[in-house]
């Protein structure tokens, strides 16, 4: 039976089990928008800014595992999706990005509103296409969400001519694939996990860094049965958080620039080094050259393309994280180490990273911990990039699984909102509060409307100090306070909220922060929270660049401090 080529699109999402779209309209994809209402089993989410559909559609993917879908026109729709689509691929995030193109006779003659955006998006992308016949449609449907979910997630685009979505084909959904140059290893090599067993097995001094990958493959028992089987302390990267629960007892936080202090002296003085699904970025590692000096390292990870790119590494075990762990905890000896533990229990006490001092004015601090107080840890934490972010991962303790979902590669300013409407889409009966800064806030605010809209129940915390919090921060330590460009003036938040019939309370007194908490979540809709903190606390630890991660500075200890 023919169809045309925005029926085959349609039909072909709906196979893949697709339920939402974040997008937003033009006249390339006109033709895709006035066939949209023949599948009402697909609801598109109408965005305010393409950046948006591609953040949302990252978060709705974080949250459920399943690819995110986001659609733009051509032009300069399709290039306002560049930042999420980089976004989601530095953080190996499934999403599927569609975009119009002018009509095929236009091509390469800089027609209105052309531009080559699978050019643009070949480096930060898995795979793309241009897709020049109706008849390709449905198999490059069928690759794109293949490719996206498979081995290390990450995004694809399609993009699709205006005449392609008009031109009728056959319309014919394959079962399944056939790629032959893409073949994941999902199984580690049995000689490179016997060896893995018998390092961790002959360690004294281990430690497991655990990062995203453990997450994507929903490894959280495989993990736990290890830790707790060897008796091995347990730090999680900043995306790895989540993948083990923060209240246990092997559960010694994260590591790295403004990871805990105490973490970072146990990698450091580590003599195994378990790595999970995580790629040794700068962030973590500090200077690459004084990382671990001590320890040999074992590399799990499904990307042979990051074991050995940043540091040595004695084990590499290609493979998924899930299937090489349960492997591995075959052979795994049941071990103490007692000693190692209490070691490293005693850096935790004579390095407190967790401690609150106590002031009158309204700490940032403070605000994230009475958030997961309210919460009880019960909720979907999205959060913005800077001081907001790493006072999101230290203050509130995620033990569930997959419950923090923030932007770690790009460090994309903007990503929260967005973020968490595609989380709260994805994930609809959780909790889920957006957190943050007033600068990374107002990048994408335009997306109240689509809250408003929608009536997306997500809580809003803004962490408001009048500035670029971190990047004043670093100015504050390593430029001698010079504050070029950094302090904010307005807006009044709450006004702004008002205007999208968004409930919102202002917090200025510590005395009231619990109490406004409470009020949003007793609201069955969004609420928005302005807390106006104190606009010069910093966030510490800060391992300064260049520097190794235990010449971290620390935060003078207070005379009172909350626990």
């Amino acid at each position: 039976m023919k169809k045309t080529g925005a029926q085959i699109l349609c039909e072909s999402l709906c196979r893949e089990g697709v339920e939402v779209i974040f997008g937003f309209p033009g006249g390339a994809v006109l033709p895709l928008y006035d066939t949209l209402p023949q599948y009402p089993k697909i609801r598109h989410i109408l965005v305010r800014h393409e950046q948006g559909a591609a953040h949302a559609a990252d978060g709705y993917a974080r949250a459920t595992g399943k690819a995110g879908v986001c659609l733009a026109t051509s032009g300069p729709g399709a290039t306002n999706l560049v930042t999420g689509i980089a976004n989601a691929c530095l953080d190996s995030s499934p999403v599927v990005a569609i975009t119009g193109q002018v009509a095929r006779p236009f091509i390469g003659k800089d027609a209105f509103q052309e531009i080559d955006i699978t050019g643009i998006t070949l480096p930060i992308t898995k795979h793309n296409y241009l897709v020049l016949d109706a008849k390709d449609l449905a198999k490059v449907v069928k690759e794109a969400f293949y490719i996206a979910q498979t081995g290390r997630p990450g995004p694809v685009l399609i993009d699709i001519p205006r005449d392609v979505f008009q031109q009728e084909a056959e319309f014919v959904y394959p079962d399944k694939v056939n790629l032959p140059g893409y073949k994941p290893t999902l199984f580690g090599h049995p000689t490179q996990i016997k060896r893995a067993a018998e390092t961790i097995n002959a360690a004294e001094r281990p430690i497991i860094i655990a990062g995203r990958g453990v997450i994507i493959s929903k490894a959280f028992a495989e993990l736990r049965e290890l830790a707790e089987k060897a008796q091995i302390p347990v730090i999680t990267t900043l995306l790895g958080i989540g993948c083990f629960p923060e209240t246990h007892v092997l559960s010694f936080g994260w590591l790295g620039m403004h990871g805990m202090a105490y973490a970072n002296r146990a990698v450091h003085n580590a003599d195994v080094i378990v790595a999970i699904g995580m790629r040794f970025d700068d962030r973590a590692t500090g200077v690459v050259s004084s990382f671990a000096p001590q320890a040999r390292i074992v590399h799990i990870d499904i990307d042979p393309a990051e074991i050995g790119k940043n540091v040595r590494v004695d084990v590499p075990i290609v493979g998924d994280v899930k299937n090489v762990l349960e492997a591995l905890n075959q052979q795994i000896v049941p071990r103490e180490h007692l000693d190692w533990f209490n070691q490293v229990d005693k850096w935790r006490d004579e390095h407190p990273a967790l401690l609150i001092r106590e002031s009158e004015a309204l700490l940032p601090q403070y605000v994230i911990r009475q958030i997961y107080e309210v919460t009880q840890g019960d909720a979907i934490v999205v959060t913005g990039v800077g001081q907001n972010q790493m006072w999101s991962a230290q203050f509130f303790f995620y033990d569930k699984p997959n419950s923090l979902i923030s932007s770690g590669g790009l460090g994309t300013m903007g990503f929260e909102l967005p973020g968490a409407i595609g989380a709260k889409v994805g994930r609809p009966d959780e909790t889920v509060w957006c957190i943050a800064g007033d600068g990374g806030f107002q990048m994408t605010i335009q997306e109240l409307a689509t809250i408003a809209q929608e009536n997306i129940a997500v809580k809003i915390a803004i962490i408001n100090n009048g500035c670029l919090g971190m990047v004043r921060q670093w100015q504050q330590l390593f430029y001698e306070r010079r504050y070029v460009h950094t302090l904010l003036s307005g807006p009044d938040f709450i006004k702004i909220a008002e205007a999208y019939c968004i409930p919102a309370l202002r917090v200025t007194d510590k005395k009231l922060v619990v109490s406004a908490i409470e009020k949003a979540m007793e609201h069955e809709g969004p609420f928005l929270i302005d807390f106006v903190v104190e606009p010069e606390e910093n966030v510490f630890p800060i391992v300064p660049p260049g520097a190794a991660l235990v010449q971290a500075i620390e935060m003078p200890k207070p005379e009172k401090v909350k626990p």
